[in-house]
């Protein structure tokens, strides 16, 4: 019997994908957007920074949720569905109130929830469903 001495054997595909999603846009969305929103800071006030920390526990938890993936840690599937959860819960917040800055024509703020909602639904499903997340997190 062999011991698998690397982790992140198990991580490939769209797992590997989703992983990276976590570790890298989530952090790198923030630092973009939150440069922006605290230039705005003066003409929208603090609820701003509101906002950006509202994105800022999103993202740690994401990237926690990220290297426990790689990791292969036992309950590493279930803090991605809640970073995920939250992130989408996040975007919600940031896009549906005027608390960040945003240039989005007027009427378009549905079809943006819309596709957060669905990009972030994929994923959770695909944790839900997937025989490799299965197999790698030894789930029942």
């Amino acid at each position: 019997m062999t011991v698998d001495q690397n982790p992140s054997s198990g991580i490939r595909g769209w797992l590997f994908v989703l992983c990276r999603v976590l570790m890298v846009y989530q952090p790198a969305s923030l630092a973009v957007s939150a440069a922006t929103a605290l230039n705005s800071m003066p003409s929208r006030g603090p609820k701003v920074l509101v906002a950006v920390a509202v994105r800022v526990l999103a993202a740690g938890i994401s990237v926690a949720a990220g290297l426990a993936l790689t990791n292969r840690h036992p309950q590493a599937v279930t803090i991605a569905r809640v970073a995920l959860f939250i992130s989408a819960a996040s975007d919600v917040f940031i896009l549906t109130t005027s608390f960040y800055p945003n240039n989005r024509p007027p009427g378009d703020t549905p079809l943006y929830v819309a596709a957060s909602l669905l990009f972030h639904g994929a994923w959770i499903a695909y944790l839900y469903r997937s025989r490799r997340v299965r197999a790698t997190y030894e789930l029942g």
